[in-house]
């Protein structure tokens, strides 16, 4: 369970730490090498909250109520 909350915090930081990327890229006032830097981390950092988000997903699971009981069962892929 603290691997969960562990691998929630890190993606929490990496969609903060990106969406200031993005700010700072959207500004346009950064010399030109410095931009190509900060594109460069924010691709990794949108590459790392998708797998840390596609990671979660396929922990999900259902919970279908079947006659008297409750049945868990993956979450349906893509």
């Amino acid at each position: 369970m603290a691997e969960q909350k562990a691998d929630g915090a890190a993606f929490e930081k990496n969609l903060e730490e990106l969406e200031r990327v993005v700010k700072q890229l959207e500004a346009g006032e950064l010399p030109l090498e410095q931009s190509i830097q900060l594109y460069e981390r924010g691709v990794a950092l949108s590459e790392a909250c998708r797998k840390q988000f596609d990671d979660a997903e396929s922990r999900v699971e259902i919970l279908l109520k079947r006659g008297s009981g409750v049945r868990a069962e993956p979450f349906p892929e893509k």
